[in-house]
């Protein structure tokens, strides 16, 4: 690709970059949100046309107008969120949309029979007979990439395939890239996580502001001078975790169940307790509870039994508002839906919790005292706005996450319930929340914190817990816990359970 050039309303997504992709190589794309990944292969897939630059494959100039183009070209991409039909196999999701030999049917024996050699070929262990619904994450994964495979694709781009995966099943997947790659294909692997990319790569490409920052190896770079490259400064990669004093159980959930949005049970008698200056990690593949778990907390959803204790209070199943009235603050995992209205002021959502407290007199807003405030939280929580009257929709997703965490923590909580609290965010502006949540632990809050990403979980947690089908696998204290121990539970082996 070269001097490819995308420009949107108001954001110039790729200017004049240059990338290029050899035979038999995993080439890293690297850079923060909105730094012009996405779009640079979406411009390689075909959905959408480059202002400006050019597209050589196999030395030939190419016009690559729709994914169909890029797929007769032998180019396949492995969209971040499965494009598999649930009701369908294995078998009839690789066959779906391809021409067969007996047209108008659909050979599908000799589909499954190419699948079988692909399987054996590449490690991709999947039954070509089961249907997608009952596939496990990390199986879904090995068909979507036997789909591409299927294709004949050469040239396949990854967009953060190893989103959903528990450690195993990342170790399992960089093996079977290598093996993609031995075979004489080349590999387009986009993440953010740092050590899969260094573990990974033969090329590291970083993008920052939709140009190229540099061009890199893993011999000849490390973790952070990636992170560096990728904001423009030096990044904390792991935040200093000074010792603290424990104090009483500030949380308590005492055999806690409850049911999901299908009537199903998705939270399955969880215990445990946090106590003051202790963050208590949660590790998990989503799916497996956490959100129930986390809106039961908050109150946001019913607990069919057991119960829930603040700071010694029973708030289960009360009004949210009770909930943070006991000294809770919530930073929930859906920030657009559940964090703050969109349309809304920066300026309203900063208050929107507080509006009966102290920024009201008799039924109506003290303006001035808001304004106020809200302008000192923006300077010390560092979000980035042109004035507190724009609306929070306009702003990045990190800067409406430290927004969240601004309003949440101005409250001085005792309790302290994050959940993803940097998914989509980027590395600067996960610094910065790692940093803040620190910070909270040091003054005494209690945390509970309920990720996805386990160096996150790794990086800031005095204990660690795995939910695996609203259960709690286990709980080890940091010092002994390992990631090959964590793997297991998340994918539900209970050997070593503690």
């Amino acid at each position: 690709m070269r001097g490819i050039t995308k420009q949107f309303p108001g954001v110039l997504a790729n200017d004049r970059v240059d990338f290029n992709l050899e035979t038999g190589e995993v080439h890293t794309l690297l850079g923060e949100n909105g730094a012009g990944k996405s779009t640079l292969m979406k411009i390689l897939y075909g959905m959408y046309r480059p202002d400006d630059g050019e597209v050589l494959l196999r030395g030939e100039r190419v016009t690559i107008d729709s994914p169909s183009a890029a797929i007769e070209g032998g180019i396949g991409m492995i969209h971040q969120h499965f494009m598999l039909v649930p009701t369908l196999t294995v078998t009839e999701n690789v066959a779906l949309g391809l021409q067969s030999r007996r047209r108008p049917l659909t050979d599908l024996p000799t589909v499954a029979d190419r699948i079988r050699e692909l399987s054996d070929t590449y490690g991709l262990r999947v039954d070509p007979d089961t249907p997608i619904w009952q596939l496990a994450v990390g199986e879904r994964q090995r068909v979507e990439i036997l789909k591409a495979l299927y294709r004949e694709a050469t040239v396949l781009v990854m967009d953060e395939p190893t989103a959903v995966l528990t450690p195993q099943e990342v170790d399992e997947l960089i093996v079977v890239l290598r093996r993609m790659a031995a075979d004489g294909r080349g590999l387009v692997f986009i993440s953010h996580k740092l050590h899969e990319v260094m573990a990974v790569s033969d090329r590291i490409t970083v993008l920052r502001d939709g140009r190229v920052a540099g061009e890199t190896t893993p011999a000849n770079t490390d973790r952070a001078d990636l992170a560096r490259m990728m904001v423009g400064r030096p990044v904390q990669m792991v935040p200093d975790r000074p010792e603290v004093q424990l104090g009483e159980a500030l949380l308590e959930v005492r055999d806690l169940r409850v049911l999901g949005d299908r009537g199903d049970e998705a939270v399955a008698g969880m215990s445990f307790i946090v106590q003051a200056g202790e963050i208590l990690g949660l590790a998990g593949v989503s799916g497996n509870g956490q959100s129930e778990l986390a809106q039961a907390i908050a109150g946001l959803r019913p607990v069919q039994e057991g119960r829930v204790h603040i700071d010694g209070a029973d708030v289960t199943g009360e009004h949210p508002r009770r909930v943070r009235d006991a000294g809770m603050s919530y930073v929930p995992e859906e920030r657009m839906r559940d964090g703050v209205i969109g349309m809304f002021s920066v300026a309203e959502n900063l208050v929107l919790l507080n509006q009966g407290t102290e920024f009201s007199h008799r039924g109506f807003l003290r303006l001035g005292a808001i304004r106020e405030h809200c302008r000192d939280l923006v300077d010390r929580f560092a979000v980035k706005t042109p004035s507190i009257d724009v609306p929070t929709s306009n702003l990045s997703g990190g800067n409406i996450q430290k927004l969240i965490l601004a309003r949440e923590l101005s409250a001085e909580p005792k309790v302290i319930l994050a959940a993803q609290p940097t998914r989509g965010v980027d590395v600067g502006a996960g610094e910065y929340i790692h940093n803040q949540l620190v910070a909270q632990k040091a003054s005494g809050c209690a945390t509970l914190l309920i990720s996805e990403d386990l160096d996150e979980v790794l990086a800031l947690s005095d204990r660690i817990g795995v939910m695996y089908e609203g259960r709690l696998m286990g709980v080890l204290d940091r010092a002994e816990a390992t990631v090959e121990q964590l793997g297991l539970w998340m994918a539900g082996v209970v050997e070593g359970a503690a």
